[in-house]
């Protein structure tokens, strides 16, 4: 019996269903072989069982068809649950192509079962596209450094959709990361200003800060060595860096004046610092650690 019964939306019992040592073969085994397929191995009795059973179901659903869910009463049917050497329950194993490939003992939070469920997913029919895959590896090259590697995989992606979203971020956002400003900007008009994506919106920072950044540090600099006080030099000097791809030096600067000044010049520094964590990326360190640093000088 599904832990979750009779909830509605609940998908259809050959996507959840409870299965015997008789009919473990063709549920689990055979059926793996076209469908990734998770066994829950659990027994009315365990209360973890109870808590991880309606997580399973609620991302198996999720997930709709692209993973199975069968469950297996050990009490009822212990003859794989002991070839499978299972000790303790919950205990979850994942079959693909016949052979367990994944599992977990015990109950895990919400997130994390999905996340397992979702990892899943990707290895059966209806898993990562080949524009999916392209973007995958993009997005790897760019965590490592491999401008030309992430500018040659969204290409591929390009050719396939010439307007595609994600590849026109990223391929702009590797330009700005070569220096090439000219060349985001030409990436950024082919995706016209409608586009929505988080790295279109990081380029587009980026060029604005690029356009409005003074060309030298040293007369800023110079001026608040004489005077910490003075927020225009230090508000000219984090636009210089900013304009110069020092994101973290500019939101250190920028900082500094929210913190002697919250309101100064209309509050300047902080508009500015905004624009600073759209260029540097929402998620990225750079936004993360400012926007705890803001806080913190806001709320103080």
């Amino acid at each position: 019996m599904s832990l979750i019964g009779e909830t509605v939306g609940a998908p259809a019992g050959d996507i959840i269903k409870d299965t015997t040592d008789a009919s473990f073969i063709a549920d689990v085994v055979e059926a793996s072989k076209s469908t990734p397929v998770i066994v829950d191995f659990w027994a009315p009795w365990c209360g973890p069982c109870r808590q991880l059973g309606p997580a399973l179901e609620k991302a198996v659903a999720a997930a709709k068809g692209k993973v199975k869910l069968v469950k297996v009463d050990i009490d009822a049917n212990p003859a794989y649950a002991g070839q499978l050497r299972v000790q303790s329950i919950p205990a979850v194993f994942a079959f693909v192509d016949g052979k367990p490939v994944d599992g977990f003992m015990g109950a895990l939070p919400d997130s994390q079962v999905r996340a397992f469920v979702d990892k899943l997913a990707k290895l059966g029919p209806g898993g990562p596209s080949p524009i999916d895959e392209a973007l995958e590896m993009a997005r790897e090259s760019l965590e490592v450094g491999d401008m030309g590697g992430a500018a040659q995989a969204y290409a591929q992606v390009l050719q396939a959709d010439p307007q595609h979203p994600k590849a026109l971020g990223g391929l702009a956002k590797v330009y700005m990361a070569s220096g090439d400003t000219e060349r985001a900007g030409e990436v950024l008009a082919m995706a016209g200003p409608d586009a929505k994506d988080p790295d279109l919106d990081s380029v587009r920072a980026a060029l604005t800060l690029t356009a409005e950044a003074p060309t030298d540090t040293a007369a800023f600099e110079a001026r608040l060595a004489k005077n910490s006080e003075d927020h225009e030099a230090r508000f000219e000097l984090a636009k210089a860096l900013a304009g110069a791809h020092r994101l973290e030096e500019a939101a250190g600067e920028l900082l500094t004046i929210i913190q002697k000044d919250r309101t100064w010049n209309d509050e300047a520094a902080r508009k500015q610092l905004l624009t600073v964590f759209e260029a540097a990326g929402q998620m990225s360190e750079i936004a993360r650690n400012g926007r705890r640093r803001l806080s913190a000088i806001l709320f103080s």
